[in-house]
């Protein structure tokens, strides 16, 4: 008993200074990144960053963005189940209308808030100490949590303690599990529900309960983990080959369909469905961001040689990178005699008149 006692000792004493070095070596890191982000705007880094493809989050992106993703009230203060209380009525006058208007616009602007788009974040396989004289001391692993309160989450340290003696860091999963215990959040839980497994996808994907399933996929994991971007792939990917483009307009997660899209250089459906509902302000702002992202493709060179602007732009891709040309080129003739038609009405009712 006297050895394991001076075993476990020396494992926390080990410990600690494990702890106590990652700490000076993040604050270390910390001091680097500030010196980086601090260069003058000649220096390489800043130029590479100046030439790189648009990313989600930029200004004109978003903007792009939130303008096709529209703007229904209805759909956005959609009824839900909660608890039934009795309607208020209120007496207003033309001002406070408009001022309620105005209020409802915003707060539906705010709920409209696309969330960030990331790429997977690498995996942790950091070793930090093998102590052989600890191996077989132990059954289980045991894991030890810096807990300081005011700490981001990213930067708080959590370290692993192996069977065999391995001191190594804790992987994704352990972090968010462990994260969850201390610091929970509503609506998280500790272990991810079925319904985001494969099979069970299928089942919400054939209810088109697309939205239901990317808010708790929002609420369950980070942004940037293997789970919430694979939950998001999959629905983008129904959504596509099923054309139900629509059951996400309005919605905060349409600006993500539109991205993911977009990247994959498959907006044909995308393009056809905006076109039928008489969006082509729309459709011509998804060939803009196609553009933007592909700089080097067809359709975007031959834009720039013709100039070309509103249906001409959509025409151009139909006829360069297209990958369904002679559908898009169909919904665009349908359109125009639509439009020709509504027209010709609209001067015969005149002459009446």
């Amino acid at each position: 008993p006297l050895v394991e006692v001076k075993a476990n000792m020396a494992a926390l004493r080990t410990t600690r200074r494990v702890v106590q070095r990652a700490r000076l070596a993040a604050f270390v890191e910390r001091l680097c990144a500030r010196d980086v982000c601090s260069r003058s705007p000649g220096e390489p880094e800043v130029k590479a960053a100046g030439i790189s493809k648009p990313q989600f989050m930029d200004k004109e992106v978003q903007n792009i963005l939130g303008r096709i993703t529209g703007l229904n009230l209805e759909k956005v203060f959609k009824p839900m189940k909660q608890q039934l209380k009795p309607p208020q009525y209120k007496l207003l006058t033309d001002e406070q209308l408009d001022g309620a208007r105005h209020e409802a616009m915003e707060v539906a602007k705010e709920r409209l808030r696309m969330p960030p788009v990331l790429g997977e974040r690498e995996p942790i396989c950091d070793v930090l100490a093998e102590d052989k004289i600890l191996a077989g001391l132990e059954t289980a692993k045991y894991v030890f949590t810096d807990i300081t309160y005011d700490m981001p989450h990213r930067e708080r340290f959590i370290v692993v303690r192996e069977p065999n003696g391995v001191l190594r860091k804790a992987t994704w999963d352990e972090r968010d599990r462990m994260i969850q215990v201390y610091f929970p959040r509503d609506g998280r839980r500790i272990i991810p529900p079925p319904i985001f497994q494969n099979e069970n996808l299928l089942v919400v994907f054939a209810q088109e309960r697309f939205e239901d399933i990317l808010d708790l996929c929002l609420v369950q994991f980070e942004p940037n983990s293997a789970d919430y971007i694979r939950v998001h792939h999959q629905t983008y990917e129904y959504i596509d080959k099923h054309n139900k483009y629509d059951l996400l307009r309005s919605t905060r997660h349409f600006g993500g369909l539109v991205w993911y899209l977009s990247n994959g250089m498959r907006i044909d459906g995308l393009l056809i469905d905006m076109i039928q509902r008489d969006l082509m302000d729309d459709a011509v702002s998804v060939v803009h961001l196609y553009h933007m992202l592909h700089p080097e493709c067809q359709s975007a060179n031959e834009t720039n040689v013709q100039q070309a602007k509103g249906i001409e732009l959509i025409k151009v891709f139909s006829q360069t990178d297209s990958k369904k040309g002679s559908y898009l080129e169909l919904a665009l003739q349908v359109y125009q005699e639509a439009i020709s038609s509504s027209a010709d009405q609209d001067a015969q009712r005149k002459e009446q008149n």
